[in-house]
């Protein structure tokens, strides 16, 4: 036998960002009441997934969709030892949701990073249990950014970020990691048309995961900030196109809302006619053309926080700072 020698610098340091992430990754087993024919009710395996501990009160992190549906879930660590989950909350359009568990000693959370830094072409590795294979690590690239791909709601995650390394049934709601092992974000789907890695992955990005996880943590679910305004898409779609401008039609302003306190106009029934008000064009000169940009977009603020909103008003453009509720 010829002896190996040592590992190549690059790949002890992929060996040592499995090891020291891998801890804090969890197998999640999510399981469904079902009754049998004398009416008796047993719990019976539904699904698994993948999750990671978020902070040492022992929140975990992972996917809506693992858990969507399941009557309750049960966690497993690396150190195997098996431990019940309460469902503390989630946010269906973000694909996010946290369970907590009773943290047992020397548990270890991730490192968490920001995405918001991250470049096409540099390396990330997904850490999951596809297939129920648990701390499989794949390794792979950043492929694309700021894609968008639908939440199991039907409103759009934004800013995904797109990899190339092996996302398979199971890895779903893992981390994904940066070279320096710091999660960037939580794998969450994969575009294939048999259910198997194609080499097209998606994950949520962790700067969505840190504005969206402390509240649903604080109050088990996700609100999003929010103008204090209604419309109806197909309505604004109409109305904006006859006037031939963009943006999304106010049909109503709540009172007491941040919009109605920047004055915000809306439609107006006159008889039979509709007479439009303010069009919302753009937030932070960011523009929006419907009712989920428009929802997008606010969704990267806090509420509380005073934006500038470009408005189309009788046929010319202002711009109004609006605080968000």
């Amino acid at each position: 036998m010829t002896p190996r020698g040592s590992l190549r610098g690059d790949e002890l340091a992929v060996v040592d960002l499995f090891e020291r992430a891998v801890p804090a990754v969890v197998y999640i087993t999510t399981l469904a009441e079902r009754s049998n024919v004398f009416g008796f009710a047993r719990s019976t395996p539904q699904g698994t997934g993948t999750g990671f501990l978020w902070d040492l009160d022992g929140h975990i992190v992972t996917n809506y969709h693992v858990l969507q549906g399941s009557s309750r879930a049960e966690v497993v660590l690396a150190d195997q030892s098996t431990h019940d989950a309460a469902y503390i909350g989630g946010s269906p359009r973000h694909d996010l949701a946290v369970l907590r568990i009773t943290p047992p000693a020397g548990v270890e959370q991730v490192a968490v990073g920001e995405s918001d830094s991250l470049r096409v072409g540099q390396s990330v590795y997904a850490i999951g249990n596809p297939f129920g294979l648990s701390a499989t690590l794949s390794a792979g690239i950043v492929s694309a950014l700021d894609r968008r791909i639908e939440s199991v709601d039907g409103t759009p995650i934004e800013d995904v970020i797109q990899i190339d390394a092996n996302i398979n049934p199971g890895n779903s709601g893992g981390p994904l990691l940066d070279s320096a092992g710091r999660v960037v974000g939580v794998n969450t789907a994969i575009a294939s048309r048999t259910g198997e890695s194609a080499g097209i992955g998606f994950a949520v990005p962790i700067d969505t995961v840190r504005r969206v996880v402390p509240r649903v943590i604080a109050t088990g679910r996700y609100q999003p900030p929010r103008l204090g305004i209604q419309t109806l898409d197909r309505l604004s779609r109409g109305i904006v196109r006859r006037l031939q401008t963009t943006g999304v039609l106010v049909l109503r302003v709540e009172p007491g809302s941040g919009a109605d306190a920047a004055g915000m106009r809306p439609a107006e029934l006159r008889g039979n006619d509709l007479i439009p008000g303010d069009i919302v064009q753009a937030i932070d000169g960011v523009a929006v053309g419907s009712l989920a940009e428009l929802q997008a977009v606010l969704d990267r603020h806090q509420p509380g926080t005073v934006v500038t909103v470009s408005l189309w008003r009788s046929g010319g453009v202002e711009q109004i700072r609006v605080r968000l509720s």
